[in-house]
């Protein structure tokens, strides 16, 4: 039977705080990083918006849990009963580190943990949202980020090219970022693994009304002007008057924030070759109704799904957007097409549903990416050496951990 990780004595004592607006971040993102941090011995502490998913995150964890509201979007009097209420609580709890992500909650921990003199501030960057803005919002947004990144310790970027595009903007000092963890968490290769003919999958292609004659392009992400879903359907339809028998899988909603046109989302709805599931709890098994992913968004820190879909040996046709340039090798397991050219995206998107050889090549060779560098095991051991260095302590053996799991 696998043994937990021997505790340190010299990590017992040490508080750490790890924070979110709200706690399906957390879940998303945090959760195998904050139960490694239990299980070598920190204390640790999760702080996010109330609700369910909070409690689940503290009880799979073992970690304590403290809510505190904070607004996802502008709300100034909110904002400040935030800052006010996180300044009281790391005052009595007293963290040595706190690590905040997300903008609000980067922006109100980081500030909050200086004024109450926490000394490790990490700012846990997974995307710059100022980068498809203008006008007076993209100042205010640059704003938020500089005092955010001015009061932190170090800004944890999860991919060169969204470090590459913060130190551009002016937005921090490069000797402040931290650019050695790739990803915020991995990718299990065991849930998202190639299972193409299993019965499950079968099952969930009768459930659609998707043959297995149809070729399938897939695209999993929120329904937004952001993630490029006008130009998909522009690529969409010229695939559609050349592969009439392809089919469109959407995994995700629409949603009021950064919302799609009338037009476009109407022309999706309409199309009788565009199967649209909404959200999903599991997306894994859907990756293998796929051929190729498209990902065609317009701004990104590390994108999840064409790693989640590399790790199924799907190849993915993206933007070259930030983030999603660090998801793909192009030419090895995928391609990357210029920002926005909906023609391209189209045709490279062809290339696999017309070439079987290079679709199964690059999507094995995205899988062996996925197994050598975006373990969890390896991103989550690099947050804790990175909470070492900045304590002063010395770093764990990733092999000794390995080693004693499988005792």
């Amino acid at each position: 039977m696998p043994h937990s990780l021997t505790r340190s004595p010299e990590t017992s004592l040490i508080r750490v705080v790890e924070m979110s607006a709200v706690a399906e971040t957390v879940a998303n993102f945090q959760l195998g990083h904050i139960r490694q941090m239990v299980a070598h011995g920190f204390q640790v502490t999760v702080i996010s918006s109330p609700g369910v998913a909070l409690q689940r995150v503290a009880d799979s964890t073992g970690a304590t849990a403290i809510p505190v509201p904070i607004a996802r979007e502008i709300e100034p009097r909110a904002d400040l009963v935030a800052l006010w209420r996180l300044i009281g609580v790391f005052r009595r709890i007293r963290p040595h580190i706190v690590n905040a992500g997300t903008p609000k909650a980067g922006l109100l921990g980081m500030l909050a943990a200086r004024l109450s003199g926490v000394p490790v501030r990490i700012y846990t960057l997974r995307g710059l949202r100022l980068e498809t803005c203008r006008g007076a919002k993209r100042k205010l947004l640059a704003a938020a980020e500089r005092l955010a990144s001015a009061c932190a310790t170090r800004v944890v970027t999860v991919s060169p090219s969204l470090a590459a595009a913060y130190c551009h903007e002016g937005l921090c000092r490069p000797e402040k970022l931290y650019t050695r963890i790739l990803s915020s968490h991995g990718v299990d290769a065991t849930e998202f693994s190639p299972r193409r003919n299993t019965e499950e999958t079968l099952r969930l292609r009768r459930k659609l009304g998707i043959s297995p004659a149809n070729r399938v392009v897939g695209f999993v992400g929120r329904l937004t002007r952001d993630k490029g879903i006008a130009e998909l359907l522009s690529a969409w339809q010229r695939i559609a008057a050349e592969e009439p028998e392809a089919r469109l899988l959407l995994i995700g909603d629409y949603e009021n924030g950064d919302p799609v046109t009338a037009d476009v989302r109407a022309a999706l709805s309409n199309s009788q070759n565009v199967v649209h599931t909404g959200a999903v709890a599991k997306t894994a098994p859907y990756y293998n109704l796929m051929d190729v992913l498209a990902f065609p968004s317009h701004r990104e820190g590390l994108p999840n799904a064409p790693l989640e879909a590399a790790a199924c040996t799907v190849p993915t046709v993206g933007f070259a957007a930030t983030g999603t340039v660090d998801a793909i090798l192009t030419g090895v397991t995928g391609t990357i097409v210029p920002l926005g050219d909906s023609v391209l995206l189209a045709d490279r998107i062809l290339d696999y549903l017309r070439q079987p050889e290079l679709q199964q090549r690059h999507g094995a060779a995205a899988r062996e990416r996925i197994l050598s560098d975006f373990r969890p095991e390896r991103i989550h051991t690099a947050y804790a050496n990175l909470y070492h260095e900045l304590l002063g302590l010395r770093s764990f053996d990733e092999p000794a951990i390995a080693n004693r799991r499988a005792a």
